[in-house]
């Protein structure tokens, strides 16, 4: 018996990190997650699965329309046409308080009550199936603890949509333990609300498949669901690897360049490499630069240039399977503060008059003065772009100096 359970799919959620710029897939961010549903049911009709599990937030909140409704009533028709149930559980995204617009599931589409813990037995294939949804967005209690006792005779499924200890990046909602869960005495868990995969193989076998497709940089890494197996009592998970474009977070050492061609270079390699495995999936990259580097005084206020350095490369290796998100430096200088000391020029002055300056008030009020006409001009692309500019906004401008010193006395250094 195989059946796939997957989660998180926020239909018609939207991507975010690339839409302000012009090289960006604006097609493909529109509909990556109708694409990665239709994947979803294509592998299911492939695989010849006996249901399908959505435990929860297949929606992203309300509807702006009933167009969202439509096509997941197309996809689950599919299904319907190659004999497949789904069993769908509502999540905090898509609690029945959240959602204003309606439409009628088709047949073969089977919700899990918001009211009590539901249970949908399945005869002929001996498989009984336990959840409920959510009513509200904000579920606290923990709903694990109400869901019936296992089915004698029957492969039991428990599917629920939780912030499982240890997942406080998450939104608390149905907290549970993973102890609680095991003493349940189901075979799987079904679980949803975290976006990442994870695994554990005990007495149950629990599950988060994480989130259909990533929607931004914070949701790198492969995406999808999975397709779990039932054969002679055990129970094997393979994961399904469905996401339309692909977030994709590298670091690039940069202790070996000299120059920001060198870096240049570096990336474009780094990024020719990431193609290797699924070069199918386009990748939408944020580039972080490390390292001690001797480019740290060169790379210091040239972020347009060196942006177009790494798009260069990327239009080299073919920017439709490629794009830019952001490049961030996070380099250090090669100099230290006792070799501008041993110098004894015009740069070891600086440094000192440097070092005071980060805890005069009469600098730091002139320096606040400068930058504040300019705060209300950042967009917020170039705010999450220049770090720095939170210290300055926060009025923490005597760890503005101190951060931003070395660069400047190292690219002052090298004769920049």
């Amino acid at each position: 018996m195989k059946f796939i359970h997957a989660a998180d799919i926020h239909l018609d959620s939207p991507l975010h990190g690339l839409s302000a710029y012009p090289d960006a897939p604006t097609a493909q961010l529109r509909s990556a997650s109708r694409e990665a549903l239709s994947r979803l049911v294509d592998r299911a009709i492939e695989e010849e699965v006996a249901f399908l599990i959505i435990a929860g937030d297949l929606y992203d909140g309300d509807w702006r329309d009933h167009n969202t409704g439509i096509f997941f009533g197309q996809q689950m028709g599919r299904l319907r046409k190659a004999g497949i149930r789904v069993f769908l559980l509502y999540g905090n995204h898509d609690a029945e308080n959240e959602m204003t617009k309606k439409l009628t599931l088709p047949d073969n589409v089977i919700p899990f009550s918001s009211r009590k813990p539901d249970l949908h037995k399945l005869d002929d294939l001996k498989v009984a199936l336990h959840g409920q949804s959510f009513r509200d967005k904000a579920v606290v209690e923990n709903l694990a603890l109400g869901y019936r006792d296992p089915v004698q005779g029957y492969y039991n499924i428990g599917v629920l949509h939780t912030a499982l200890e240890g997942y406080s990046a998450h939104a608390n909602y149905a907290p549970c333990s993973r102890a609680e869960l095991q003493a349940k005495g189901y075979d799987y868990w079904a679980l949803g609300h975290v976006h990442e995969f994870q695994l554990w193989s005990e007495q149950s076998t629990i599950v988060f498949p994480g989130n259909l497709q990533g929607r931004h940089i914070r949701e790198a890494g492969r995406r999808g669901a999975v397709l779990v197996t039932v054969e002679n009592g055990h129970t094997i998970v393979d994961r399904l690897f469905l996401d339309v474009l692909r977030w994709e977070s590298v670091q690039v050492e940069a202790a070996d360049c000299i120059s920001m061609e060198d870096v240049a270079r570096k990336v474009g390699v780094t990024l020719e490499n990431l193609l290797s495995s699924d070069g199918h999936v386009p990748r939408a990259v944020r580039v972080t630069l490390t390292g001690q580097s001797p480019v740290h005084g060169v790379l210091f206020g040239k972020a347009k240039e060196l942006r177009a350095e790494v798009l260069n490369q990327i239009a080299v290796i073919g920017n439709e399977k490629l794009w830019l998100e952001k490049i961030k430096v996070a380099t250090s200088p090669t100099l230290q503060s006792s070799d501008y000391h041993a110098r004894m020029d015009a740069i070891a002055d600086l440094q000192e008059i440097l070092k005071e300056a980060a805890n005069d008030p009469e600098f730091l009020a002139l320096l606040n003065g400068d930058l504040q006409p300019f705060f209300g001009k950042v967009n917020s692309e170039v705010k999450e772009d220049v770090p720095l500019l939170a210290l300055a906004r926060s009025g923490n401008l005597s760890e503005l100096v101190r951060h931003v010193s070395p660069a400047l006395l190292m690219r002052l250094a090298e004769g920049d």
